[in-house]
């Protein structure tokens, strides 16, 4: 397995760097290493007390992200490594001020894994949620360095519980602590003999809660509201926007919407607007518009996403019609009714929130058209629906503290 391991990881760096030809994200994940070791040890002072925290992508930054910032708030004086594996999160992050170092994953090899770790010397390592690499993971316990994984999830069907995985499941046994975020996680590790185990729930609470009580104020988005009612669609894609759009069009209820894709390049944006056969505007021009007689507010630029929900009366969560759905506590925090496709069974939340009746999984138009029209008719309904979901949100806080304070007590 170890060999093969080898080879995969080999041949996909040499797919990516072959991708990088016509993909843009690939032309960037190549970029950023490029003479990766001897660009490192330019910038790279070492610091006593240093922390690596590694996240795949812009999702699990999330998780850490309160982690992070209590242990600064905390101890000033630490010094933070980031680690991205994706473009996608290094690239909108690679400026994040509560870190002192941000930079990407080398491959997972035996000599990467050496390098990084005779260079960055950290005193303790944290992996965010999923990421598992092999070797880095075994450099690490063989240079006894602390290893926490923390807002993890785990489920039968996982390769990691696969008869062939045996070797890789022990990976799980090397680290220190892994804080998971549920109950069934916790049982399914100690069944298979990893009892450094502890149940501390999902940072994304405390990271949505924090974003709630500081959120921007976006006076565009609120002259577009008016006194209208509002669905914010966020992270879209194509498989979302077909059915919204079916709905926008056909002016079933006067909704007016605010739309963030996921993906704003050009030729995207071009796809929406000629599927659009209602007014519609871009962000970066609305300033210099009347918005009231505007239905669709399209938002050609990042960033603003988690405060946009602010002006939602329903959200729509993009990506469940395509490989899952995005971050749907973002919403859910402002007390809003969330509405996403039909591949939400991985996210926890999601299952929850759907049993609290604060979530409403769609098929397809239809089902959107039902679920809109009853929120738009019954304002009881969408209230009763969005207070379970603030509630949910509320109650499940905390995690944070419970990492941090064990997190401190391997420095």
């Amino acid at each position: 397995m170890i060999i093969i391991y080898r080879i995969v990881i080999l041949f996909y760096g040499l797919a990516i760097c072959v991708a990088s030809l016509f993909n843009r994200k690939a032309r960037a994940w190549c970029a950023g290493r490029k003479k990766y070791f001897t660009r490192l040890k330019k910038i790279y002072r070492h610091h006593d007390k240093t922390i690596w925290i590694h996240c795949a992508s812009l999702g699990e930054f999330e998780q850490g992200r309160p982690v992070i910032e209590a242990l600064k708030e905390k101890n000033p004086d630490f010094s933070v490594v980031l680690t991205f594996f994706s473009p996608s999160g290094y690239e909108v992050r690679k400026d994040y001020k509560g870190a002192d170092y941000v930079l990407y994953l080398p491959l997972d090899t035996p000599r990467n894994a050496n390098r990084f770790l005779e260079v960055i010397q950290p005193e303790v390592a944290v992996f965010v949620k999923y990421e598992f690499w092999y070797y880095f993971l075994s450099a690490l316990k063989k240079r006894n360095i602390p290893v926490l994984l923390i807002s993890a999830i785990f489920r039968q069907d996982q390769w990691f519980f696969k008869r062939y995985a045996r070797r890789f499941r022990a990976l799980l046994a090397g680290f220190n602590k892994i804080f998971v975020q549920d109950r069934d996680s916790e049982s399914l590790l100690i069944k298979n003999g990893i009892t450094e185990v502890q149940v501390a729930g999902d940072t994304r609470f405390d990271r949505v809660l924090a974003i709630a009580y500081t959120r921007k104020v976006i006076p565009e988005a609120g002259n577009f509201k008016g006194n209208n009612m509002v669905v914010v669609a966020g992270s879209t894609w194509k498989e979302d926007e077909v059915h919204l759009f079916k709905y926008i069009n056909g002016k079933i209820r006067p909704y007016k919407w605010i739309i963030a894709p996921h993906e704003i390049y050009p030729a995207h944006l071009k796809w929406i607007t000629g599927e659009l056969q209602v007014p519609y505007v871009f962000f970066s021009q609305a300033g210099q518009k009347d918005l009231q007689d505007v239905d669709v507010l399209i938002i050609d630029n990042i960033g603003m996403l988690s405060s946009l929900y602010a002006y939602a009366d329903v959200a729509y969560i993009g990506g469940g019609f395509g490989s899952g759905i995005h971050n749907i506590l973002e919403a859910a925090v402002f007390g809003v009714p969330v509405i996403f496709g039909p591949n939400f069974h991985k996210f926890r939340e999601a299952r929850e929130l759907i049993r609290l009746k604060g979530a409403f999984p769609i098929q397809g138009s239809k089902d959107m058209e039902k679920i809109l029209s009853v929120f738009y008719d019954d304002e009881s309904a969408r209230s009763k629906a969005g207070g379970k979901c603030k509630r949910f949100v509320n109650n499940s806080s905390g995690s944070t503290k419970i990492i941090v304070n064990n997190l401190l007590m391997f420095l």
